[in-house]
């Protein structure tokens, strides 16, 4: 592109158009970014596509986001929400243009209920802030993405998001039990409540996961969890990733459900390394991070067990954290992973399939397998526990062709993961990454069911357009890859 090309797509014109001028009645001019430069940073989530909003409104309030989803049907706009831009699947990505509502400014954590373990968010307040707050009063909330210092609660319910400590907590639908919402006309909807098992259709377990395509999120009424009295950390070190993937499961037969059950492979751990994180084996080829808690008499026992299923499946060394600040380190270090990768190559795409976890050992033996047809480094850090994997294919945008390889790579592994059982997505939604591959898991007549339901919520299919549902020319692609698969 020219010089000349890129001074004309990114000059604004003195005056803005009626609509961003209405915007601006609304939200105040400060709020209400609309020249091309200032458009820039919402052209991107943390996925690898891109897309051209026409118009990012930051709403202060409900009102404001009722103000503005209305104003939008009346110019005919698509209209998608943004929260901290950390998805992983293009989700929030504007693909029909349209108005992107932004709900950083919604961050007040407007009630904490101790009794009855409850809390009530804008949709803006960050995951760790919302714990940061409770841990006072011994509660915390407990699904925790790795990007858990930065995404907000409203992009976690609209992905569905899940986390280290979800094998044995569950993932965010297990711990939001109210939302207030805009609907596609802009009226306000209530759903759940703080109490438990309300009548009626469960709309809120309906709106969690349907990466806003239903609604826009206003308010979440979470669960909040007691933390336990103790919490032991271990880091098992091994020489193959094979005898990594099957102490997982023997972990698992064994009955014991640990806290988190996380694995890194000998890529992830020299990234890590490289980027000054400490207490990582320089030689290994995996390591599992393995969280138990419980109370004080009973984990010991636990423990012991653990220990041993490690070692008698290769583990060649355990280290168990002595203090909170060496379980800090070593949590920094896997939270900390998909930035180290950086240290590798520029860029990464990142999967998130799902597997039953008896299948690991083939899965990750196919994931090697890709990586050294496409000669593209795979790094492996993801839930063991519960067969939720997340190769991260990394590779450097700026070199013709590496983003389309990368593309490809991606959906031999997620065409493996379907094969064995599994499914497209544990946590980071469809978005435009998967959407392609829907077909593979969904027959048209699940597709048309899952349509009347997109149009009952939202009828003129305003809401995050192009989105989950593949076109028919992706179905028939898709259906292509499949077929030479099993060729």
């Amino acid at each position: 592109m020219s010089a000349a090309t890129l001074i004309e797509r990114y000059r604004a014109p003195a005056e803005p158009p009626p609509m961003i001028a209405e915007l601006q009645a609304i939200c105040g001019k400060a709020h209400v970014l609309w020249r091309p430069d200032e458009l820039r940073t919402y052209e991107y989530d943390g996925s690898i596509d891109v897309g051209h909003p026409e118009a990012v409104v930051l709403v202060g309030s409900r009102d404001e986001a009722v103000a503005v989803v209305k104003l939008a049907c009346r110019y005919g706009r698509p209209i998608v929400a943004r929260g901290a831009g950390t998805g992983l699947s293009g989700g929030a990505i504007m693909t029909h243009g349209g108005i992107a509502v932004g709900f950083s400014r919604m961050r007040r954590i407007l009630e904490i209920d101790v009794e009855n373990a409850r809390a009530v968010c804008e949709p803006g307040v960050v995951n760790l802030d919302l714990t940061k707050a409770v841990a006072q009063h011994g509660l915390y909330y407990a699904p925790d993405p790795s990007s858990q210092a930065a995404c907000s609660l409203g992009g976690n319910v609209a992905e569905n998001s899940g986390g280290a400590h979800c094998l044995a907590y569950g993932v965010t639908t297990n711990h939001v039990v109210g939302l207030e919402v805009i609907l596609a006309d802009g009226s306000v909807v209530n759903t759940g409540s703080a109490i438990a098992d309300t009548p009626g259709y469960d709309l809120t377990g309906l709106v969690v996961g349907s990466e806003g395509t239903f609604a826009l999120v206003t308010k979440v009424v979470v669960r909040l969890m007691r933390v336990q009295e103790s919490v032991r950390t271990l880091l098992a070190i091994y020489d193959s990733v094979d005898a990594a993937s099957k102490t997982t499961s023997t972990i698992i037969a064994a009955g014991i459900i640990p806290a988190a059950l996380e694995m890194m492979d000998g890529l992830t751990i020299e990234a890590l390394r490289r980027a000054g994180h400490k207490g990582l084996p320089s030689d290994a080829q995996a390591v599992l991070l393995v969280e138990v808690e419980g109370l004080k008499e009973g984990l010991v026992e636990l423990v012991d067990q653990v220990e041993r299923i490690c070692v008698q499946e290769g583990a060649r060394e355990i280290r168990t954290a002595r203090s909170s600040e060496e379980r800090d380190q070593l949590w920094k270090a896997r939270k900390g992973a998909l930035g180290a990768l950086g240290q590798i190559k520029p860029n990464y795409y990142l999967q998130d399939g799902v597997i039953p976890r008896t299948r690991l050992l083939e899965v990750l033996r196919t994931v090697t397998e890709v990586s050294e047809r496409y000669d593209i480094p795979i790094a492996n850090v993801f839930h063991a526990g519960d067969g939720n994997l997340h190769p991260c294919l990394v590779f450097d945008q700026r070199v013709p062709g590496d983003t389309a390889k990368v593309v490809a790579a991606g959906a031999d592994i997620l065409r493996k993961c379907v094969e064995v059982g599994g499914t497209l997505s544990g946590e980071h939604g469809v978005g435009l990454e998967k959407q392609a591959y829907m077909s593979w898991v969904f027959t048209p007549e699940d597709f048309e069911a899952m349509h009347r339901i997109k149009r009952a919520f939202d009828p003129d299919g305003s809401l995050n357009p192009g989105k989950i549902f593949p076109t028919p020319d992706q179905v028939e692609a898709a259906a292509r890859l499949w077929a030479a698969r099993s060729l």
